[in-house]
């Protein structure tokens, strides 16, 4: 029965299973041997799919795993960078990568547009930017947490001002499966956050209604366009 329990409740790790797919499979399609930037590396969890490429990590080096205690935070943070500066300023010279990836980065960052800005300048025309953030997300790795997403408008407006054509941008999971993400949560907040005698009723209705959103979720037509876990981009700069 705990196998049941924890195979419905894991429901809620579709968001990076399906974000891991994607950005392996983009990273795939660039070419052997060109020069990439992962930007805001953080632990450097995806540099086993650059392997084919000559990769480069930047962090601004302040966050150490437990940040101020708050929100959801990580242990695994020990892995060292190329690069130790603020994002939007990276001690390279202009169209010194080929590419670009930043992944669930942009919430951390109080100036994201910045960012993209600083992308342009480190990436040769024709350069790839691959890019993910949030659509909608709670407090982690705080308190360097600045913003709760990003709807896709945001990144057509921002990537082309500066200078990029977007290739791709694809919505990750739908309205649906982002409430089996926080439903899943469910027991976790209630051992966190309320009284003890709370929690066995937690656990049995955040499973009650995974099992039915899983069920809705197949049928969806459409929800993406409110809310999913995130947008997926792929972008090229041509200016």
């Amino acid at each position: 029965m705990k196998k049941i329990l924890k195979k419905i409740l894991g429901a809620g790790e579709a968001n990076e299973i399906s974000r891991e797919n994607w950005l392996e499979a983009s990273l795939k399609k660039i070419p052997a041997g060109t020069k990439i930037l992962d930007a805001g590396a953080g632990s450097c969890r995806y540099k086993k799919f650059c392997g084919h490429l000559e990769y480069t990590s930047q962090d601004f080096g302040g966050y150490d795993g437990k940040g101020d205690g708050q929100g959801l935070q990580t242990i695994e943070w020990s892995e060292p960078v190329d690069i130790t500066c603020d994002i939007v300023k990276i001690p390279v010279e202009d169209s010194a990568f080929g590419a670009v990836m930043c992944v669930e980065v942009f919430e951390h960052i109080p100036s994201p547009i910045e960012a993209i800005k600083e992308f342009a300048r480190i990436l040769q025309t024709n350069g790839t930017l691959v890019l993910s953030a949030p659509f909608c997300s709670g407090t982690h790795f705080a308190p360097f947490h600045f913003y709760s997403g990003f709807n896709h408008y945001f990144h057509e407006k921002h990537l082309v001002e500066n200078g990029f054509e977007i290739l791709a941008i694809l919505p990750n999971g739908n309205y649906f499966d982002y409430l089996i993400q926080e439903i899943s949560r469910l027991p976790y907040m209630s051992k966190r956050y309320t009284a003890k005698s709370f929690r066995p009723f937690a656990y049995l209705l955040s499973f009650l209604l995974v099992l039915c959103l899983k069920m809705i979720s197949k049928q969806d037509k459409g929800s993406s366009e409110f809310m999913n876990f995130g947008y997926h981009v792929i972008a090229k700069k041509i200016s």
